[in-house]
């Protein structure tokens, strides 16, 4: 039990992480992956060393801290955590090895002057008030996977029905259950887990649904990443008839109800979670703007597609802008995007790309007048890193 004393020493530290909080956690990474080669599948090794992953974790810590008495202040992250551990199958008997790795970088990176035993204790206490909260939730979210029709607790096998090139650089995989049941609804903008071996080393990564549910198989489309262990894999290895292992869907970036009118926004492969969307909502008349940002025609993916489905219904309008200087239209700024919103900002906009795309698109969308409350974006990071 999290005592008031604990609250404020766990407060207390927060300038601590405000100016060393990367270095902790950087430090955490360092000696858990180094000591538990048993979670290492858990972490994306492409964001390790990009350093992405540990800004993110550094960022949660940080806002645990600042808020550790008014938990309710921390918005959406705690959804984005549970998410991300249900899609990789995080596990109660994890918790313990991380905390115990985290106490010990406390102490060894603050050292025995600042991180007392005191200190040590109230984290302590806060770590397992914060690891109570998400097991609990996660231990709910898979009941309601296996208990969903068609759906299923932990690893599924699956098999590549179909392996179709979108562009030079995204391929979308469909798959289907080999044990030929059915497969259970997820929302637009959901994601699932993959479970793969590569040079033997197992990897799980998330990736978006990129269509909607039809209780038969499953769409990823992914783009090759040149550092990317998985994507490269997936491109250059998996076959049509290849096995793969799934964990069922998860993410709380979707489509909510609503009659406004809807605007989605997408730079290069953050165009996968908005295929399902564009597809829901147009089985209504729900007005929709569609924007989509590549650098290139040919490295874009489903334009055929997309522009069929507006010739299809005219409710829906596309625009297209690319990076490079010889391609038309140009890239989109402000000025640009709000040309192309609707005449009347009481819009519901979703967006989701690069995080440089995405702090573009938030400031527009700001600047342009569209209220907060109506921007939906997921980003797994410090949300100041867009603002």
């Amino acid at each position: 039990m999290l005592t008031a004393e604990q609250r404020a020493i766990v407060q207390s530290t927060v300038p601590l992480l405000e100016s060393g909080g990367e270095a902790l956690i950087t430090h955490f990474y360092q000696r858990l992956l180094g000591e538990h080669p048993e979670v290492r599948a858990l972490f994306n090794s492409t964001h390790q060393q990009s350093g992405a992953q540990p800004r993110a974790l550094a960022f949660s810590v940080l806002m645990y801290a600042k808020h550790i008495d008014r938990l309710e202040n921390l918005g959406n992250l705690p959804a984005q955590i549970i998410n991300k551990h249900v899609a990789l199958q995080v596990q109660p008997e994890h918790y313990p090895i991380v905390g115990q790795c985290l106490l010990a970088s406390i102490r060894e990176v603050l050292g025995a002057e600042i991180a007392t035993d005191a200190v040590i204790d109230a984290w302590a206490a806060a770590y397992q008030q914060l690891a109570d909260i998400l097991i609990g939730a996660e231990t709910q979210a898979y009941d309601r996977n296996a208990s969903a029709v068609g759906g299923w607790r932990g690893a599924r096998a699956f098999r590549v029905a179909r392996k179709q090139v979108e562009s030079t650089e995204i391929t979308s995989f469909y798959l289907v259950p080999v044990d030929g049941g059915a497969v259970m609804a997820h929302l637009p903008g959901q994601f699932i887990g993959l479970r793969i071996v590569v040079d033997g080393q197992e990897q799980r990564r998330n990736y978006s649904l990129s269509a909607l549910a039809n209780g038969r198989e499953l769409r990823i489309s992914v783009k090759r990443e040149a550092a990317g262990v998985v994507s490269r894999h997936l491109h250059d290895a998996v076959r049509e008839g290849d096995v793969l292992d799934i964990f069922p869907p998860a993410g709380h970036f979707t489509l909510a109800e609503s009659d406004k009118p809807l605007v989605l926004i997408s730079g290069g492969v953050g165009i996968t979670p908005t295929l399902p969307m564009l597809a829901a909502a147009l089985g209504s008349q729900r007005p929709v703007v569609f924007i989509h940002c590549a650098r290139t025609p040919e490295v874009q993916g489903f334009r055929a597609r997309i522009d069929a489905l507006a010739l299809k219904h005219p409710q829906l309008q596309c625009h297209y802008c690319y990076d490079e200087a010889d391609a038309a239209p140009a890239r989109m700024d402000a000025e640009q995007l709000g040309r192309w919103l609707p005449a009347s900002r009481d819009v519901e906009a979703y967006f989701c790309g690069p995080q440089p795309f995405m702090s573009a698109v938030l400031q527009g969308l700001r600047a342009l007048g569209v209220p907060p409350a109506q921007t939906h974006y997921e980003f797994f990071g410090p949300t100041q890193a867009l603002a």
